[in-house]
Order: structure tokens, then C-alpha cells, then sequence
């Protein structure tokens, strides 16, 4: 499985949503798997490798079977420097490092793991037998078999071979790595794919074999006739092809000039040909396209993706239930996003490289500079302290700022605005929301804050200041917080403070904020309390 190389937000996969900022921004490569999208890896800019989710098989390789929504540490893998990935539908999972060891994990009912053995892999170990001498730069995997490519160009397969697919000639399972020979002896691999059941190859003079299932077509031969040993994808004679991948059931391939062929399966239209027929045989798609840059698909899914030169994606085939029988021209910056927002699963068709560029958004660029002497060009004086802001921004987020501006001539405009109604805190956080839309106040400065926000007629901030309160309410602030709620004629608020006392009414009526509660308010909670049948007693 390749790694991509353009920026990619791994929060499109809703499992990332568990991570905080920081975990996120620690991430440098990444892939979700599993049969429902319920796992995924990740590795950091320090190379130490994390896994979380349902563990199906033990495919988190963290040496128990239980699930995890909290990231955990693989120890084995950290420094590693892993380069390639892949995965299966156990799941199990293997991978290859910078250094060319190979390592495997999880589901091993058919020796998918390559250590000679059928027992579940619960934690990482690394795959020895004829591989140990070799250097492998490129994994990839089927349903439960797996192949490994090694730097000379030897291909190696082992797991799952009911329908031939380790090319070994036979169809009995294949306990550890064996050479693919055959065709194949004395060629140059440079490129692997696998589809569920099927396994594809491309040699270094453009050539494709592939060999395993073929009831769909998927290897491109012309017939839908299992193979046991890799054979030529002869209608591709006289075109190079650069880069393979496999769906499910069918196929894609990319030739040096940019053309995209596809054969194979065709229920849900992956193929792109604007129908639903199988082809067993390649089939040019996408002719009056541009050239073509990058196909993927990958073996869990029915759906392929592509991307021209000048950075256009395409997808076609099972997108979130819908059959697209042809390209379809999508918003996406990458092939990679297709896959997180409409393959079903929503896995990863590779181990993605999240390198994180030095951009700011807008909205961080504003974040950043809020109470910066550096670029702002107005003060505000609180409580003796100084808040730097910038005009423009208060003028176009607050009504309040926009109106108290222009009654200035801009020659006379104070360079310091003296605040004496507000706290700092408060009006800090108030200024800082401008910049920001969030607010991190405690609830006793977030009742200053929802005074302001009333005068300032900001009603979402308002809202804002309201939830606070309400998550951050205890025994002790309670009554604090109901007063509040009732002076700044929050009703929502007020309702929710009330119901709480009540709910808690021997605590808090021991605290003094009770008893220094203003009379009136006091006596109308009372009358309003004993009305629900709170004093009965």
C-alpha cells in the first residue's frame, strides 16, 4: 500500500473525531481499517505508533483483545519508521519499514501472518522466513493473504489461497512467505495489488500479471477462469502500465501516458464504464478527460477514485449506497477524501502522510494576533491592564463596536479605551471571543460575561455564557448562578438554576450564598419552591 504525499485532514474519518487537537496535530502518517471502519493506526512526527478502536482479532496488536477509544502506544513499533501498510478483512495487518522488515498482527485463521502457525498474532512480530534476508518496500494484502515486495524487484506471498491467489500453483493455504515465480521468474516487479481473493503485479516494462479469482473478470484475461499461477494481462500489450489497484472484485490500471483501463467486476458500476456489466477485459475509461495522475480503490470497497493532472478527483462506483456508473467530478483536493466520505467502509486505500504545512487559516491567523502590540492598533484599559485588539475586527464582529466607531471621526479615534463596568477577565474573554468564537471562563466570570453580552446585545454569546453556567453549576454557586440567571433575564438559565436548587435543596440552602440571596429573590424562590412541594417537610 503506497503513502500519499499531499496534505489530507484525517478528521473526515470520524473515528479520528476521538483524538484531541494536539493528538491530531502530533500525526504524521495514518490509516483506518477494519470491516466497519473501527480501527485505525497512526505514527507521530517522533515515530512512536498509536492504535484505537474495536479491535476485531486483536488487529490493534496491543497484546489483549479488549477495544480502546483512547489511543494506545505500540512499543514494538515506535522508531520503526514504518513505510508501507496494509491490511486485511480479519483484520489482520501488515507492514514494512524503512529498513525492509516486514511485520504482521491479528486475524490468522489461514496463516495470513506468515509465521507458520494459525493462531490469532495479538501483538506485533515480525515476519522472518525467506523475507529476512530480503529488503521489502512495498505490503499489500487481500482478504486473508498477503504479499510483500522486495527492493530487487522478488514478490512474496503467503495466507489464503482457496482460489490460487499466492500464485503457488496449488490451493493449499501457504504457511510463510513463498516466492511468486512462475511468469514471473526472472522479471523486475515494481508494483502489487490485492483484491479480496485476487492478486495483481506490474514489472519494471510496464506488464501486468495477476492470478486467483477471476469470477468476475477481475484479471483482466479475457475469461472468468481461476489462476493459480500469475499470468499476463495480454490486452494490455503495447501500453505501460505505472500503477495497479484492486477493489473488491475488479481492477484499475494507469498507463505512463495517463490513460486509465478498468476490468472486472461491475455491480454498483466501479468500473466507470455507464454501465453495470462485467468487462474480462481491461477497458479504457475516462478517454475525454485530461491525463490521469493517480487511480485508487481499494480490496473492502466497490469504489474508485481518480485524479487528473491538474488536480480534478473523480469517483464512480458504491458511494454511500448510490451505484455512480461514471466518473463523477467531485469538490475533493485528493483521491484519499472519496474514500472518507463515500466508501463503504469509509477505510483508507493507504497509509496516508499527514504532513502538517506552516499555513494558518484565517481563522488561526486572527486567533494569533488577538492582544498583539505588534499589529494592533487600539488599547482597551481594564482594571489598569491592557487589552490590544484591532478595529477592523471589532467593526466587522460586533454591532455594538461597528456603531460606537462611527460616531468617532477617524483623526479623533482614542488610541486607549478606558473600561470601568467590566472586569478584566471578563471583558478580556469578550474581546478574545471576537477573535475566536469560543470562551473559556469559569461560571462566576461567565456571569460577568453574559452581563455583557445582554448590554452588548450579543445574543449567541449570550447562549454561550448560558452553557457555561449550566456545566460548570455546583451546591456552592448555585444560588450565585440563579440571582445571575434572574438578573440578566436568561429564562432558559433561570429555569435550569431553579430546578437544580430544588433537586439539591438541603445543600444548598447550608451554603451562604443561600442566605445572601437579595430578600425579594429569596422569597420568590421559596413561595416558587414550595409550590413543587420542596418544603413540604
Amino acid at each position: 500500500m503506497r503513502y500519499s504525499s499531499i496534505m489530507v485532514d484525517v478528521g473526515k474519518w470520524p473515528i479520528f473525531t476521538l483524538l484531541s487537537p494536539q493528538e491530531i496535530a502530533s500525526i504524521r502518517k495514518a490509516c483506518v481499517f477494519g470491516t466497519s471502519a473501527n480501527e485505525a493506526i497512526y505514527i507521530t512526527h517522533n515515530d512512536e505508533v498509536f492504535v484505537f478502536g474495536l479491535n476485531c482479532s486483536n488487529c490493534l496488536g496491543t497484546g489483549d483483545s479488549q477495544s480502546t477509544i483512547v489511543p494506545k502506544k505500540l512499543e514494538a513499533l515506535c522508531g520503526k519508521k514504518i513505510s508501507s501498510l496494509s491490511y486485511g478483512s480479519g483484520p489482520h495487518v501488515v507492514l514494512s519499514t524503512e529498513d525492509g522488515e516486514v511485520y504482521a498482527w491479528g486475524h490468522n485463521g489461514y496463516s495470513q501472518l506468515g509465521n507458520g502457525t494459525t493462531s490469532q498474532g495479538i501483538a506485533p512480530v515480525q515476519v522472518c522466513t525467506n523475507l529476512l534476508i530480503k529488503k521489502v518496500v512495498e505490503v499489500a494484502c487481500g482478504s486473508h493473504h498477503s504479499m510483500a515486495l522486495s527492493f530487487d524487484g522478488d514478490l512474496y506471498a503467503w495466507g489464503y489461497n482457496n482460489c490460487g491467489q499466492v500464485g503457488s500453483g496449488s490451493t493449499a493455504n501457504q504457511p510463510t512467505p513463498r516466492r511468486v515465480s512462475n511468469c514471473l521468474q526472472g522479471k523486475m516487479v515494481v508494483g502489487i495489488a490485492c483484491g479480496q481473493t485476487s492478486s495483481m503485479a506490474v514489472v519494471n516494462n510496464g506488464e501486468v500479471y495477476g492470478w486467483g479469482y477471476n469470477g468476475n473478470g477481475q484479471l483482466g484475461l479475457g475469461n472468468n477462469g481461476n489462476q493459480l499461477t500469475p499470468c499476463r494481462v495480454a490486452a494490455l500489450h503495447g501500453v505501460c502500465i505505472l500503477q495497479i489497484a484492486c477493489g473488491y472484485a475488479h481492477t484499475l490500471a494507469l498507463t505512463d501516458e495517463g490513460l486509465l483501463y478498468a476490468w472486472g467486476a461491475n455491480t454498483y458500476g466501479q468500473l466507470g464504464t455507464g454501465n453495470k456489466s462485467n468487462q474480462l477485459s481491461p477497458v479504457q475509461i475516462m478517454m475525454e478527460k485530461e491525463r490521469v495522475v493517480e487511480i485508487a480503490t481499494c480490496h473492502s470497497a466497490h469504489t474508485s477514485a481518480a485524479k487528473t493532472q491538474s488536480g480534478q478527483v473523480y469517483m464512480w462506483g458504491q458511494c454511500r449506497g448510490q451505484s455512480v456508473i461514471l466518473p463523477h467530478l467531485t469538490h475533493f483536493a485528493c483521491t484519499d477524501d472519496v474514500f472518507a466520505c463515500f466508501a463503504t467502509p469509509a477505510v483508507m486505500w493507504r497509509l496516508l502522510s499527514v504532513e502538517h504545512e506552516d499555513f494558518l487559516t484565517v481563522a488561526e491567523s486572527l486567533k494569533k494576533e488577538f492582544d498583539s502590540p505588534e499589529t494592533s492598533d487600539l488599547k482597551f484599559r481594564v482594571d489598569g491592564k491592557y487589552i490590544h485588539v484591532h478595529k477592523a475586527v471589532l467593526k466587522i464582529r460586533c454591532e455594538h463596536f461597528r456603531t460606537m466607531f462611527q460616531s468617532y471621526w477617524n483623526e479623533d479615534m482614542k488610541e486607549v479605551i478606558e473600561i470601568d463596568q467590566f472586569s478584566y477577565p471578563v471583558y478580556r474573554a469578550f474581546l478574545e471571543y471576537l477573535y475566536t468564537d469560543s470562551v473559556d471562563l469559569p461560571p462566576e466570570d461567565a456571569i460577568g460575561l453574559l452581563d455583557l453580552a445582554t448590554s452588548y446585545c450579543e445574543n449567541r454569546l449570550k447562549k454561550l455564557c448560558q452553557h457555561i453556567i449550566k456545566r460548570g453549576i455546583t451546591v456552592e454557586n448555585a444560588f450565585s448562578l440563579l440571582s445571575a440567571a434572574v438578573r440578566y433575564d436568561a429564562e432558559d438559565l433561570e429555569e435550569f438554576c431553579f430546578k437544580f436548587c430544588v433537586n439539591h435543596l438541603t445543600e444548598v440552602t447550608q451554603t451562604a450564598a443561600f442566605w445572601q440571596m437579595d430578600g425579594p429573590l429569596l422569597k420568590e424562590f421559596i413561595a416558587k419552591a414550595s409550590k413543587c412541594g420542596a418544603f413540604k417537610n
